[in-house]
């Protein structure tokens, strides 16, 4: 991948062991390194006091708009509270205070612990802020706070928020103030955005040197409100060669796309053969093989009952059919004898979309996951037909072990995920990352999991977190365009990791460009498919 594309998302561990680094190996001292993610904090809650003045210096002058869109939370004044916990976070925290105390803002300050337990570094800040006259409390204040910093916990959560971090975190949420957490809300897992407990809702984030995947991952996303990555002195030498797993795409900028030579033609810009759609449900079929098209893939064939024949000839004049059922002519044709007769025509397979999971379905899923050795993407009744019969499924990953498997890429929801790996969906939810990743090695291919962060692994569990996307792309259709892209992709050479990252990525940049020309409310899979043209011609010009 280009590093220029993307960034790093760390685990908690990850993250330790680069400080850790940065501190032992390159000789930069913590409380430099804590310094300066302090400053990093007070820069932000001195710029979020300054634009939250002048907005209420403005709506004085503006006459109120009907139906103006909510704006998130700002400070209403500058009375600050901080309230940190005995790690490191909290001394983050604590000079924080100090350098906003510095700035002319009233600050108190509030440890929650025993002093006797805080770490050697937040000890020396506490000790700092007394030599400035300073009082830190050991319980909640009763005053009322326009802003309130949370460093209680940081990356170092272990369990659920339990006795006075319990409560201090529910102080935080009912005081009604404006929140800034240091690094990531308390209460939220780093490494899933699990939270085990409560947790603390923040306005603004702001973390330091790397993204975590909790601030990514729901639900931890939803508490982190406005996150803010900040450079502090810990840079990438410090993996020490050992990069991180997962990454995402930098927002604002477009994925990898394929290669176009200027001397291409249809054949070599790639051919997919779609196996989608059934009695009732031709729209998949449709909305799938136009993704295919427009994402770049010079032609596609889609394999489906004759009953879909007028509505994909009127709907999609560019595919080209090979159809099983009964002809207009009275002849018969099997779903297995179709797909042998296009299969050799084929770059890429496609299956899933609308199939249905009656006996044609699943005679001919069974058919191309053990016949066809060209690449294959399979969708919803694609592995709904896989789940279903669990001993093939099991002979089906003892054959994917071997080295000469072709690449295969499965794009289920979490209820299709669920069926096919036999967890609760519950389960799936709460840590799809490491569900895909057992499953991902299971079965020798890339295994993404479809969500509000779509997440993507690949055997050797390199892992994708997306960003963008919205809520209007949970619509009816959207996964079949998804199915698509990821194909059209595939067919035009890119590696199979790589097509369904960027393929996840430009189809959350459709549903936000979709939502762009109208809204979250009215998105549907058909205007996700017609915006794509708006990111691809986007990614022509950068």
């Amino acid at each position: 991948m280009d590093d220029k594309r993307m960034e790093y998302l760390v685990t908690a561990s990850e993250m330790k062991e680069c400080d850790r680094n940065t501190t032992e190996k390159f000789g930069i001292p913590s409380l430099v390194l804590m310094e300066r993610a302090a400053l990093a904090c007070a820069d932000a809650i001195i710029q979020e006091t300054a634009a939250s003045q002048t907005q209420a210096v403005s709506q004085r002058w503006e006459a109120p708009q009907a139906h103006a869109p909510a704006e998130r939370k700002k400070p209403r004044g500058r009375r600050t509270l901080i309230v940190s916990g005995c790690g490191n976070n909290g001394g983050d925290g604590f000079a924080a205070g100090r350098l906003l105390m510095q700035e002319g803002f009233p600050v108190d300050f509030w440890l929650v612990g025993e002093r006797s337990r805080c770490s050697p570094e937040t000890e020396k800040q506490i000790s700092i802020l007394e030599n400035y006259g300073c009082t830190v409390m050991e319980h909640a204040p009763e005053r009322e706070y326009d802003i309130i910093v949370d460093a209680i916990f940081g990356i170092g959560l272990r369990s659920a928020p339990a006795g006075l971090h319990e409560e201090a975190v529910e102080y935080i949420n009912r005081s009604g103030a404006f929140v800034l957490s240091v690094d990531i809300p308390s209460g939220v897992s780093a490494d899933s955005g699990a939270v085990p407990g409560c947790a603390v809702r923040a306005d603004v984030t702001v973390t330091f040197a790397f993204l975590k995947r909790g601030l990514v991952l729901y639900p931890g996303a939803l508490y982190a409100g406005r996150v803010l990555t900040v450079q502090i002195g810990i840079t990438q030498e410090s993996f020490l060669g050992k990069l991180p797993k997962a990454f995402t795409f930098r927002k604002g900028i477009c994925p990898p796309l394929p290669r176009r030579e200027r001397d291409g033609n249809k054949g070599t810009f790639g051919k997919v053969l779609l196996a989608a759609g059934s009695c009732g449900m031709a729209g998949a079929a449709v909305l799938s093989s136009s993704a295919v098209l427009r994402s770049g893939a010079g032609m596609v064939r889609v394999l489906s009952g004759e009953e879909n024949r007028m509505i994909l000839q009127t709907a999609v004049p560019e595919a080209m059919l090979a159809l099983y059922g009964q002809d207009v002519d009275g002849g018969w044709n099997t779903a297995a004898g179709a797909f042998r007769k296009a299969e050799g025509w084929a770059d890429v397979i496609a299956a899933g979309p609308g199939l249905g999971t009656g006996e044609d379905a699943k005679g001919l899923v069974r058919l191309i996951l053990t016949e066809t050795a060209k690449p294959l993407v399979l969708d919803a009744d694609g592995i709904n037909l896989l789940a279903a019969d669990r001993n093939f499924l099991e002979t089906f990953c003892l054959q994917r072990k071997r080295e000469s498997a072709p690449p295969l890429i499965l794009t289920p929801h979490p209820g299709e995920l669920s069926r096919l790996t036999g967890l609760d969906v519950e389960r799936v939810v709460s840590d799809p990352v490491s569900v895909c990743r057992e499953w991902a090695a299971k079965l020798n291919a890339v295994l993404l999991c479809k969500g509000a962060a779509t997440v993507v692994l690949d055997p050797s569990a390199r892992c994708y977190i997306n960003r963008s996307g919205n809520s209007g792309m949970a619509t009816a259709g959207s996964g079949d365009v998804l199915t698509g892209i990821i194909a059209g992709l595939l067919a035009q050479g890119m590696e199979p990791f790589e097509a369904a990252c960027s393929g996840v990525c430009l189809h959350g940049l459709a549903g936000d460009a979709a939502a762009e020309r109208a809204s979250e409310y009215s998105i549907s899979a058909g205007k996700i498919l017609e915006a794509l043209d708006m990111v691809f011609k986007k990614e022509e010009r950068q």
